[in-house]
């Protein structure tokens, strides 16, 4: 009787079962291999996710203070007229026909406006307040002095005089040529500046407003409507009119 076979069985059957254990291994390698790819693969898609997220969340705080540092660096004028005066429309007015447009936070320049300025007309003399000194909206800031006559402008805002416009102060033409530019008059520290504006015309009201004081104007003086050039307000409306005549009627629209 013969082992061989038995033996040779024995030997087969080993080595089908290291194939089939090393299969299985290879199997569970190549399992797991997948699962890390795959693992992988999610970590990365959710960095890549993160980092826009991130970057979604910054960027619109980069344009933001980008914009509010832009604001803030010396706004520009943006003329308008309406009915034949200058009426910026990026500046807050007064009833008192003075105007206040905000530098900073608050920070606020402020001056006369170009209905005042071609009211009050030649202009001899501006006594403006010292620095330091503290106003309140709608008190007297300033006077004007024209033949003799003087007339008081009050404030659009409230706050602490903290320059003044030397230029207009050696040369006070600048006030009346160019009320808006060359010719502002003070800036003020206003604390409350973002308050002080609600009480201030812009936009539409601020249109309509000068529209009233020129239908105002006309009743008080006819003469004044017909005084335009090319459409535009003369510099000096009333430049016939009575010393007397002219303070009443200055102090009458510059409400002091």
């Amino acid at each position: 009787m013969s082992y061989r076979p038995v033996k040779a069985s024995g030997q087969f059957g080993c080595k089908i079962a290291f194939r089939r254990a090393r299969a299985t291994r290879k199997q569970e390698s190549l399992g797991a291999r997948w699962v890390m790819t795959v693992i992988m693969v999610l970590l990365t898609f959710a960095i890549f996710l993160s980092i826009d997220y991130v970057r979604g969340r910054k960027q619109p705080v980069k344009r933001s203070v980008l914009k509010t540092a832009t604001s803030e660096s010396s706004p520009r004028m943006i003329p308008a007229f309406v009915a034949g005066f200058e009426v910026p429309e990026n500046v807050r007015y007064h009833a008192g026909h003075t105007w206040a447009l905000s530098e900073s936070r608050d920070l606020v320049r402020v001056g006369l406006d170009d209905f005042a300025s071609k009211l009050i007309g030649k202009i001899e003399s501006v006594a403006l307040p010292q620095r330091g000194r503290w106003v309140r909206q709608g008190q007297k800031i300033w006077t004007i002095f024209r033949d003799g006559k003087s007339v008081d402008m009050v404030s659009p805002i409230e706050g602490t005089v903290t320059d003044i416009n030397e230029a207009v102060v050696k040369n006070p033409e600048l006030a009346r040529r160019d009320p808006y530019g060359e010719g502002w008059l003070l800036t003020v520290q206003a604390p409350d500046a973002k308050i002080n504006f609600r009480n201030l015309l812009s936009g539409g009201l601020a249109r309509l407003w000068t529209e009233e004081s020129a239908l105002r104007l006309h009743t008080r003086l006819p003469v004044a409507v017909g005084a335009l050039d090319g459409g535009v307000a003369v510099d000096d409306l009333t430049a016939h009119m009575p010393d007397e005549e002219w303070a009443a009627l200055t102090k009458e629209f510059f409400l002091s």
